[in-house]
């Protein structure tokens, strides 16, 4: 950590999913037809998500978010044994519809309220970014939701990253980036982003290069660390 609050910083730029928004809510509102594996079913199905982004990154096969979740929840499914199209549909439709976690709006309205700018930077697709910000009714919220479709390739690509500091304006040093994962964080870190990972999985520390300024439990956390311009 290089002091007790980020200074001289002009936006807050975030990662959606798992930091913004719950991805395990889509089978938890599934759990009437998945019975208890429903959290196994999470699991498998962003861990999977995750692999294909970086391995399509790698073998330079890109496909857009929405084909890597339909493909990474059918992987899940067959683990499991669950061979039912209906629930394969009802999930992919409330991926769309996945709710923000309780502190979101505190937190984003608190930044606001400073005079910063916000955004999201996503793999997900303009649609389906665009589908649960308005789900939620944060759109208000938001400076710019950007998309990592622009480039086509996926985080932690440095070019991703590159797309917050074109869309804001902004010179790398006055954005901090906020992600619930930790190879996220480490990516934005070695970009030259400030960052802040929120730890709210209670996940060990990555081994690569790049170190948050800091970590913390909750979003809720972020306002106080924060000294704007």
């Amino acid at each position: 950590m290089s002091s007790l609050q980020l200074e001289g910083i002009s936006a807050c730029v975030f990662d959606a999913y798992g930091t913004l928004f719950d991805f395990g809510s889509a089978a938890s509102r599934c759990r009437d037809a998945i019975g208890d594996s429903f959290e196994r079913l999470t699991a498998i199905w962003r861990d999977k998500q995750l692999q294909y982004t970086w391995l399509r990154s790698l073998q330079g096969t890109h496909a857009d978010f929405m084909d890597v979740t339909r493909d990474s929840l059918d992987f899940a499914m067959q683990a499991l044994g669950l061979q039912d199209p209906d629930l394969r549909e009802r999930l992919l439709q409330l991926y769309l519809q996945l709710d923000v976690f309780p502190e979101v709006r505190s937190t984003l309205t608190q930044l606001r309220d400073k005079g910063l700018k916000t955004a999201i930077l996503s793999n997900g697709t303009p649609a389906m970014l665009q589908s649960v910000v308005e789900h939620n009714g944060i759109g208000h919220l938001f400076d710019a939701v950007l998309s990592a479709e622009a480039v086509r390739i996926y985080k932690p690509h440095a070019s991703v990253y590159g797309l917050a500091e074109e869309a804001l304006g902004l010179q790398i040093g006055a954005i901090v980036f906020l992600s619930a994962n930790a190879w996220d964080a480490c990516g934005a870190a070695t970009f030259g982003m400030r960052v802040v990972w929120c730890n709210r999985y209670g996940q060990r520390p990555e081994r690569i290069p790049g170190r948050p300024d800091f970590e913390v439990k909750s979003l809720a956390e972020v306002p106080a660390l924060i000294s704007a311009r």
